[in-house]
């Protein structure tokens, strides 16, 4: 299997699907900076709100040459713990939330996030490197 260099958050692709005014540019750029990005159940779930059947996120993942990784259960832990800390700092939310899944991800790979939301990732994920504007 080739290496993959980072997981791409879901508003990188929404920028570049719908052809955000202020952000595709960059987002573009940045994706096609990493070769072998990817994707992961988490981030395929949020695409699929977008569509009316799985196979146009399937389409989309094969034209932005994404590819599509399970979360290994190291990430699951490391997702559950993010949401412990988030919880005893005063966080409102009852259930972990995507991000917290996405940053123990890519913790426990040893790759980086293209997002455009990093303050939760460096709040909760501080070693995982960040690729953002």
């Amino acid at each position: 299997m080739t290496e993959v260099s980072a997981l791409v958050d879901s508003n990188i692709i929404i920028d570049i699907i719908g052809k955000d005014a202020t952000w595709v540019h960059w987002s573009a750029t940045a994706l096609d900076s990493c070769k072998n990005a990817c994707i992961n159940p988490i981030v395929y779930a949020e695409l699929c709100y977008f569509t009316s059947n799985s196979n146009q996120v399937e389409d989309l993942i094969t034209r932005l040459e994404l590819g599509y990784l399970e979360l290994p259960k190291e990430s699951l832990f490391l997702a559950a713990q993010a949401f412990r800390l988030y919880r005893q700092r005063g966080g409102t939310k009852s259930a972990p939330l995507p991000d917290f899944f996405i940053g123990a991800h890519a913790a426990a790979l040893g790759i980086s996030i293209i997002t455009r939301d990093v303050t939760r990732y460096q709040t909760y994920f501080p070693t995982v490197t960040l690729i953002s504007p």
